[in-house]
């Protein structure tokens, strides 16, 4: 991490001229700019903000500006919000030339905060958990695909034909992953020198399938962490011309890309789950009730819904139990490291929503001093236990009907991303897809 006289000194020596300022858009996006360094220093000391026009908060992944946004629209004229630098999160990026990277909050021009901004979503549902002397930690695991086409090569031949790094499932495999060892080892580095404390990596169970994992850290922090991390590895394999995708499921027969979120909470400084079992029941108890109407926040994209299938590593059901991966929960490591592992969220997630929401539900089950249903035996996948929604349909539906996520994010926020959910439905309704066209072409 960068002080920002550090930056300075490194500004005026010519290390470093170059920051990018940025901040994370609905999809989980690093959308911004790139100032001049010793422009930026000189904003900073001027107290002065950057800009960015507050349709960035109103767009589909297609940078298309979507009606039915209260906070923007052609009506209001898509005007500016300020991006205002959180200077703590300042850092070297290594694998960018003389550059640096500042996160941003994203206010209005009176100071006040964008309501539905990620950042500000998350940092709300911190600010609840502080007022009960609680601090939610947090740790995700992303799974990626590795992949020999370039991004363009990729998208000239939509996506069609791609070659997995590896031909095989390399799942814990070392020499499998020795094969793709030096541009991981890039990213493992690059990012321990941004400031991401880097623990493992691992092949995945599936063809070209990697993870790599990062120490658990305090909720809004973990959820940086995050976004710079998917951001770098996309450019890290830009520049070693192959490609990477965190889509949840890129391929039918492709075992999904999961993101494993584990979730604790400490008080004055210690685990709380060490020796508070009714915290903890309470807490799972709170995720169990209310994650099918928080669903759009753990799983944003229609194809995030392609994941969930009986057999495939990807829970179906939001069942709980000790270190079982069929069951939606799993609970894992004991006294000070015992913790929730959500599996449900996948790759496409965007962190700052799923963290906001495991931290809305638990509080939930917490105030509400709500009961822990009894643990799952067996198989999941075969069980009658609830399940989570198999479609963005059902979770829009959850939503609309539930009452969970407006006391905890407000009307604003909530109707913000229903909108946001229903246009990606809406727009995914009206496309024919290749397997109709497969299937009805000639016999239909």
């Amino acid at each position: 991490m960068l002080g920002f006289d550090e930056l300075k000194g490194h500004i005026e020596s010519g290390e470093i001229d170059t920051v990018v300022v940025a901040f994370t858009d609905m999809q989980g996006r690093l959308l911004g700019k790139r100032l001049h360094g010793e422009f930026f220093v000189e904003e900073i000391e001027a107290e002065h903000g950057v800009e960015g026009c507050n349709y960035l908060l109103a767009l589909d992944m297609e940078m298309d500006p979507v009606p039915g946004y209260q906070i923007a629209s052609w009506e209001q004229g898509y005007g500016d919000f300020a991006l205002a630098p959180d200077l703590a999160t300042l850092r070297r990026i290594p694998w960018l030339e003389a550059t640096a990277l500042v996160l941003c909050d994203v206010h209005w021009h009176d100071g006040s905060p964008v309501e539905p901004s990620p950042r500000q979503v998350l940092r709300a549902q911190v600010e609840r958990a502080a007022a009960l002397g609680l601090e939610p930690m947090l740790g995700s695991e992303l799974e990626f695909y590795l992949l020999r086409e370039t991004f363009e090569e990729a998208w000239a031949q939509r996506y069609e034909d791609l070659t997995p790094s590896v031909p095989y499932i390399l799942d814990y495999h070392i020499l499998a992953s020795t094969y793709d060892e030096d541009l991981i080892r890039q990213i493992r580095n690059g990012m321990h020198a941004a400031g991401i404390k880097v623990e493992t990596s691992k092949g995945e169970a599936w063809p070209g399938q990697h993870e790599i994992n990062f120490r658990f850290a305090d909720a809004l922090r973990m959820a940086d962490n995050h976004t710079i991390y998917k951001n770098g590895a996309k450019e890290i394999a830009f520049a070693n011309g192959c490609s990477i995708t965190f889509m949840a499921k890129p391929f039918e027969s492709w075992i999904g890309n999961s993101c494993h979120v584990h979730a604790s909470l400490f008080r004055d400084g210690e685990p709380a789950f060490a020796d508070d079992d009714v915290l903890f029941d309470r807490f799972l108890a709170g995720q169990i009730a209310a994650f099918e109407e928080l669903a759009i926040f753990l799983a944003p994209t229609i194809n995030s819904y392609k994941r969930y299938a009986a057999g495939s590593w990807a829970p179906t059901t939001l069942a709980w139990a000790e270190d079982n991966r069929t069951c939606g929960f799993r609970i894992v490591g004991h006294g000070a490291a015992k913790r929730v592992e959500t599996r449900i969220p996948g790759g496409d997630v965007n962190p700052y929503l799923a963290f906001a929401a495991i931290i809305a539900a638990g509080l939930h089950g917490i105030e509400s001093e709500l009961e822990l249903p009894p643990a799952l035996e067996g198989n999941a996948y075969e069980s009658d236990a609830k399940r989570f929604p198999s479609t963005l349909n059902e979770a829009v539906a959850a939503l609309e009907s539930g009452s969970v996520a407006r006391a905890a994010f407000g009307d604003r926020v909530v109707d913000h991303y229903l909108n946001y959910a229903r246009t990606e439905q809406a727009l995914f309704d009206k496309n024919v897809t290749d397997w109709e066209r497969m299937r009805y072409f000639e016999r239909g």
